[in-house]
């Protein structure tokens, strides 16, 4: 069944139409746009004057005095910052996802919606979301972080940015980034047929691209969860990690700063 799956993925290499490819565009586009909207009306709203509110409560609780809502809210504020952050970068897969359907069709045989597998993508990083929920849940406990959802310790925060330089240069981080940038390779290897198998080949992704860039967004917690610029270079980043052509000296160079910077924090704390 496997090898019959994977004959099937590489009878499809055909170019999508470009309605297909303007459509599948727009939606993940308007998808993450909708996202960082949702976060600046968010930031806009604990920047204001109405302290009391929910969204502002749930992001900056008081230590151990978090209620269900509050861990609800910020989750949900997790996630969406995940989805418009990684989702374009995750355009070129979903695309090759789409090719392999698209000849599915054609041939007569089942065809799974694109966004089945853009959801179990999404999916991979709504599991870190919950991680990321709990960090900071744990961090405010202990008062470890500063009202404006920032890492408190200038030496804490030092050694997360020298943490996510090393992890620069480690093997996993290299496996992972190869798999990301490599979207035929992954849908040669990765195949499942069905909508089960469309979700469990979109979450497979989302947690390789998790592995390259999990340390990346906990940067977060050091320069502010719900710093927005920052949010921004970091997708940036993850993009150019795996659409520039050089992604090794970029790795490199990137990781160089990040330890130099987190020593600096530590030296001047």
């Amino acid at each position: 069944m496997q090898i019959n799956s994977r004959a099937t993925a590489q009878s499809a290499p055909a170019s999508l139409p470009r309605a297909d490819r303007v459509w599948i565009t727009a939606s993940l586009i308007a998808i993450a746009a909708v996202s960082w909207l949702y976060l600046l009306i968010l930031d806009h709203e604990m920047s204001g004057m109405q302290m009391e509110s929910t969204m502002k409560t749930a992001m900056q609780p008081m230590a151990k005095t978090w209620s269900s809502i509050d861990l609800g809210l910020t989750f949900t504020m997790w996630w969406v910052m995940m989805i418009g952050m990684m989702l374009p970068s995750a355009l070129p897969m979903v695309m090759m996802f789409a090719r392999v359907n698209r000849n599915k069709r054609e041939t007569g045989k089942p065809y799974v919606p694109t966004m089945v597998f853009a959801a179990g993508y999404l999916l991979a990083w709504g599991i870190y979301s919950l991680a990321a929920t709990g960090a900071q849940w744990a961090m405010e406990s202990f008062a470890l972080m500063s009202p404006m959802g920032a890492i408190s310790s200038a030496i804490l925060g030092g050694i997360v940015f020298v943490a996510a330089g090393i992890y620069q240069f480690t093997p996993l981080k290299q496996a992972c980034l190869r798999h990301c940038r490599s979207p035929l390779s992954f849908i040669l290897n990765a195949w499942r047929d069905g909508s089960t198998g469309a979700l469990q080949m979109g979450a497979s992704h989302g947690f390789y691209c998790l592995g390259c860039c999990w340390i990346l967004m906990a940067l977060l917690f050091v320069v502010g969860v719900m710093n927005l610029l920052w949010a921004a270079i970091i997708a940036m980043f993850v993009l150019a990690e795996k659409l520039l052509p050089a992604p090794v000296w970029f790795g490199r160079i990137s990781g160089i700063a990040m330890c130099a910077w987190g020593l600096f924090l530590i030296a001047s704390a």
